[in-house]
């Protein structure tokens, strides 16, 4: 891999992603030896600019982030490193360098879980959500199936609007189903991830 390495300081910045959730991590800088260590050890290695030398990450805390690739950008002058880290990354003990959780985020589906799981919090709300949870697992769980079957109807059929609409309801009561049970897509993503490996 060609990597263009900075003339004057010999290094190349490099951002450190999860290989599951997509999350960056932290963002390090590497030279050459570094690159070539972490090449060969799976472990993620640095240049520290304050240490004047190389460190992997872990060597002290046992944090350590074990490599799985290491992509170039288009200018080949940064480095986009996937990982799978052991324990947090950011010195401070949080699980990035910014401070945040590293879940997975499944965009506008973790925003409608969360919407969900406030109109379950807050049983005086009015929406058909809430109704749904002042009904119980029961009523939630009859909607899931009528839903599920109104998308294998409307696959039989040719009308990708309608099917794509019952697969919308299905989602969306499925979510409430999970809300109900204490789960979130995340736990049913855990369940197929270990089937895969």
């Amino acid at each position: 891999m060609k990597i263009n390495f900075d003339q004057n300081t010999g290094l190349v910045p490099a951002i450190i992603q999860d290989n599951d959730t997509k999350n960056v991590l932290m963002l390090g800088y590497m030279n050459e030896e570094a690159y070539h260590r972490t090449m060969e050890t799976r472990k993620v290695t640095f240049f520290s600019r304050s240490k004047r030398r190389l460190w992997t990450k872990g060597e002290e805390s046992g944090n350590f982030l074990h490599l799985i690739d290491i992509k170039n950008d288009c200018d080949d002058d940064s480095l986009l490193v996937s990982v799978n880290p052991q324990g947090p990354t950011c010195h401070k003990g949080s699980d990035t360098c910014w401070g945040s959780d590293n879940i997975q985020n499944l965009g506008f589906l973790s925003e409608l879980e969360n919407i969900i799981k406030n109109r379950k919090e807050n049983m005086q709300d009015k929406s058909y959500v809430a109704s749904l949870f002042k009904d119980g697992i029961n009523k939630i769980a009859q909607k899931v199936g009528e839903e599920a079957v109104e998308v294998v109807i409307e696959a039989k059929d040719n009308d990708d609007d309608l099917f794509l609409n019952e697969s919308a309801d299905l989602l969306f009561h499925y979510l409430i189903l999970l809300q109900a049970k204490g789960f979130r897509l995340n736990d049913i993503i855990e369940v197929l991830r270990s089937r895969h490996k």
